[in-house]
């Protein structure tokens, strides 16, 4: 089932998701719907957050949008920057029509649990280790976006300001 995709300035995105305690079916459920729809929005990341769910899971899929041969759950997910600061263009499913370029660590140590209570652990570098950056900052109510300068990120409010009064009339 498809979930809608939260969009900034939602104030769900900027609140701290729980811990999930234990893999229940709706974890499960939720974590199936938050894969199709992290697939039909063309996203290679997506946090539970950003559909409203207020828990620790995230799922991602860095062969995406097309491919799609790499789907990884990802509960109570940690990441530890471990490499050297590189810039990586980011974009987010919640924050509509914008692009930037952020610092984020070229490789990343993560420790989760996987759907079966099982222990994740892992060294992923690039595009992975970007993604899980990402969506890590997610279950902090971090947006990509909040690393902007205050500059960029003023512009970026006032464009968003303008489409929803128009949207709003």
């Amino acid at each position: 089932m498809l979930l809608e995709v939260l969009k900034y300035p939602h104030p769900v995105l900027k609140q701290k998701a729980e811990p999930v305690l234990v893999v229940t079916p709706e974890i499960r459920e939720l974590a199936e719907n938050m894969l199709e729809t992290m697939y039909e929005n063309d996203g290679i990341g997506l946090a539970a957050p950003q559909v409203g769910e207020l828990k620790r899971m995230v799922v991602i899929d860095v062969t995406g949008p097309d491919a799609r041969e790499a789907p990884m759950v990802l509960i109570n997910p940690e990441v530890a920057r471990i490499g050297e600061d590189v810039e990586s263009e980011e974009g987010c499913l919640s924050v509509e029509e914008y692009r930037n370029t952020l610092i984020r660590s070229d490789r990343v140590r993560l420790k989760a649990t996987d759907l079966d209570g099982k222990p994740v652990e892992l060294e992923a570098e690039d595009i992975l280790a970007v993604c899980l950056q990402h969506e890590c900052d997610h279950l902090d109510g971090i947006l990509f976006i909040d690393h902007l300068s205050r500059l960029k990120r003023s512009l970026y409010d006032s464009k968003v300001k303008k489409r929803l009064k128009a949207k709003n009339g």
